[in-house]
Parts: C-alpha cells; sequence; structure tokens
C-alpha cells in the first residue's frame, strides 16, 4: 500500500509541474493516471484483486462517492433544479435514463442468460451513467448547440444521484459476502435507509446553509473558513446518515440539492449578491484529487481485468450501452420536443462514461460474493470507461465536427483545468450562480 501512494503522489505531483504543457495538448490527468495505474498494475498484478477488495478501498470509495455527489448537486446552471432547460433535462434523466437501465438488463439477459437480474441491474447501473471527465472537451465546443450542452451538463450531474438509491438496492439485494436477500427483505431494507437519508440530508444541506448566510451577514467567517464549511458539509452528512443507518450517498445528495437552495435564497428574495464561486474551490480541488485516486485504481483495474480475460458477451454488451442503448432511448425521449434530429442524435452520441462507472464498479467488486458476480461486474465497468476513453476522448473532435450543423464555429474555448464533472462549464466558463 505504501507503494501505491508514492506512486499515486509522485505521479500527480509530476502532473501538476506540467499541467499547462499536457493540456495544451489535449493530455488529462485521467489519462495520466490511468497510464500510471496501468504500468504500477503490471508489476503488482498479484495484490490488485486483494487492494481493490479490502475494507480500506470499500471506505474510500465511499467518501469519494458522497463528496462527488455532493458536488454534483450543488452545480446547477442557473440555479434551478434541471438547469436551464428544465423539460429537455427531465426527458433525458426521467425517460431516456430509465429505458437505458431497462434495455441494458434486457440485453444483459439475451447475452448473460446465467446472471441473475439483480447482478445485471448492477452493472446497468455502473455503466449507463454519464461524466464528463473523458471527454470534458465536449462541454466547451462551440461547435455543439449550447441546449444541447446545457442537456448533457444536467444529466451529467444528476443521473448518478438518481442511480446510486436504486444501485445501493440492488446490491443489498444481490446480497454481500455473507448474505443474500429476498426482494422484499431487499425492500424493507433500502426503503428506511432512503427515508432516513432524505430526512438527514436536507435537515443538514439547509441547516448548515442557512447558518452559514446568517454567518455571512455578521461578518463573521473568513475565505478559508467557508471553503472549509462547505468541504465539510458532504462529510458530515455522509457520517452522520451512516451512524442513523441511512443512505449517506442519497444524503450527500440530497444535501447538496438543499444547501445550492438556501445558500441561493437571500439572492432569489432580496436580490443579494450571490455566494462567490470560491467558497467551492477547496472542495472542487478535492475532489478533483479524489477522482484522480479513482482512475489510478481504474488503470489498476484494467491490468486485472484484461489479464483474466473478458467474455464477449461483456464486451458486446458494454459496446451496445455506449451506442444503441444509449442512442434509442434519448431519440425517444426527445420525440415532440424542440431539438432536431441531429441534435437529438448528438445528445445520444455524446454521452461518456467515467468517474461514476468507476466508483460504482468499485463498490460492486467489493460487496459482491467473490467469484463470476463480482468479476464481471468490474469487468463490466472497466470495458465501458475503457470503451468511453477510447471513443468519446480520443474521438471526441471527430464526433463533434461529425455531428455539428455545418454552419456552426469551428473553435473551442479556452484550455481549462480538468473537472471531475463539468456540470457548469459553458463557454469555456463556470456558472454557479
Amino acid at each position: 500500500m505504501t507503494f501505491v501512494l508514492i506512486v499515486i503522489t509522485a505521479v500527480v505531483a509530476g502532473w501538476s509541474l506540467v499541467a499547462g504543457r499536457l493540456e495544451g495538448r489535449h493530455v488529462r490527468a485521467p489519462m495520466v493516471l490511468v497510464l500510471a495505474g496501468v504500468v504500477t498494475g503490471v508489476f503488482t498484478q498479484s495484490e490488485i484483486a486483494a487492494a481493490l477488495n479490502s475494507e480500506v478501498a470499500l471506505r474510500v470509495v465511499e467518501v469519494i462517492l458522497a463528496v462527488l455527489l455532493f458536488v454534483d448537486a450543488t452545480e446547477l446552471p442557473g440555479g434551478r433544479l434541471f438547469g436551464h432547460d428544465p423539460g429537455s433535462a427531465a426527458r433525458a434523466l426521467l425517460i431516456a435514463l430509465p429505458l437505458s437501465l431497462i434495455l441494458t438488463v434486457a440485453l444483459g439477459a439475451w447475452l448473460l442468460p446465467g446472471m441473475p437480474l439483480v447482478v445485471l441491474l448492477l452493472i446497468a447501473c455502473i455503466i449507463v451513467p454519464t461524466d464528463f471527465a473523458p471527454a470534458e472537451l465536449l462541454v466547451r465546443d462551440r461547435r455543439i448547440p449550447e441546449k444541447v450542452r446545457s442537456v448533457l451538463n444536467v444529466e451529467s450531474g444528476y443521473n448518478d444521484g438518481i442511480v446510486s438509491p436504486l444501485f445501493l438496492f440492488a446490491v443489498i439485494l444481490a446480497g454481500s459476502k455473507s448474505q443474500t436477500r429476498t426482494p422484499m427483505e431487499a425492500l424493507a431494507t433500502a426503503v428506511p435507509f432512503a427515508v432516513k437519508a432524505l430526512v438527514v440530508g436536507i435537515l443538514l444541506g439547509a441547516l448548515v446553509a442557512w447558518l452559514m448566510n446568517r454567518a455571512d451577514r455578521a461578518c463573521w467567517m473568513t475565505g478559508q473558513s467557508r471553503r472549509t464549511l462547505v468541504l465539510i458539509t458532504p462529510l458530515l452528512t455522509y457520517t452522520t446518515t451512516v451512524a442513523v443507518d441511512g443512505n449517506g450517498f442519497v444524503a450527500a445528495f440530497v444535501c447538496g440539492i438543499a444547501f445550492r437552495y438556501v445558500r441561493q435564497a437571500p439572492v432569489r428574495r432580496h436580490g443579494a449578491q450571490a455566494p462567490a464561486a470560491s467558497d467551492f474551490q477547496l472542495i472542487e480541488d478535492t475532489n478533483s484529487m479524489m477522482t484522480m485516486v479513482m482512475w489510478f485504481f481504474f488503470g489498476n483495474a484494467v491490468v486485472l481485468a484484461l489479464g483474466e480475460g473478458v467474455e464477449w458477451p461483456v464486451f458486446l454488451l458494454c459496446v451496445a450501452a455506449l451506442t444503441v442503448v444509449r442512442i434509442v432511448p434519448i431519440l425517444l425521449a426527445f420525440l415532440g420536443s424542440r431539438f432536431s434530429w441531429r441534435e437529438r442524435l448528438m445528445v445520444g452520441a455524446l454521452g461518456p462514461r467515467g468517474t461514476t462507472s468507476i466508483v460504482f464498479g468499485l463498490l460492486a467488486f467489493n460487496t459482491l460474493p467473490l467469484g463470476s458476480y463480482a468479476d464481471t461486474a468490474l469487468d463490466a465497468m472497466t470495458l465501458a470507461v475503457l470503451g468511453s476513453v477510447l471513443l468519446h476522448g480520443g474521438g471526441s473532435m471527430a464526433m463533434a465536427r461529425l455531428l455539428a450543423p455545418p454552419s456552426s464555429p469551428p473553435a473551442t474555448g479556452p484550455a481549462s483545468p480538468p473537472l471531475t464533472k463539468p456540470l457548469a462549464w459553458a463557454d469555456g466558463g463556470r456558472e454557479r450562480a
């Protein structure tokens, strides 16, 4: 473990020294960390499975997911629940996303007939949610219409929060390493978890934001203390919810929504000055560091999965999830919308996978009983993310040129720091207000 920490910190330090030069050549932090993880995994292959399947790894991944969900929930363009175009975002999240999950499970049942439906549901939750880490240039490519980028941004920020309760229900139903559950037993466990999460998340998110507003008006806070409080909020929410046997992930996501809403209340009601974007700088930098660690361990997972061989049905399932199983539900969901067919195809084709899939995949591998189920979940995560890096990362600019309207300008915005979830990036700038 010490060797792994040395490699991670050394690689991050090296990347930080030359980040500007590498990003100018479209070499992003995830690519560097994946390469480091692959190289390290080659020399520590016998230890990878044990490291990824440890209690320490489970807790680290859980904390990272909680922070990521909170950050996603606070990054709402325009301060609205579903961004500037709530109708289109709702089509993507409430119609296309469930359809994609259903189609993935159905296709998995055909390709993997011996696999239980609950494991197929877990795999669908891993490989369906989108994340712009492998292809963040897409969010600033002005050849892509602004309304398409807006829908993709909101979808990328919300789908992991929507999928996480279903994912955890499937984990409970599939059974831990020690016991399995019936559907009713899993539901009886999951529902109280979710209810407690909603209560704790809303209360803590609203309370912390309200206290923060009051302290701001009284001039009791410093810039550093505001940044620290924002970082502590999801950690406090997650640990408190877990302590009362609730779903910490749902709580962190709901907390972010409540925090954002109450923190913006003075702006909406009294026209006060919006909270400084710098308040979120510490949590965003911490989140970036955490996701770098995830991309490193993804490199390890690539070595583990490909070293043991991947079954062709799993490969076909991942290829379908990145293409037709993503595109068809989007086309159906946007029937009757203001989007042209070209724009609908853009929304469907430009759906990369990234940190969310990695975190869910590692959680599934860690919590499922050892054997083919856990291995298949890890293989699916690895292939989906690796395929997305090639399709949406390396081929993202070509896809933008192919799908963009002929009159679209060819330029993109200026180079920007790497983001895990660039939900509020639009036209080269970050919008939190």
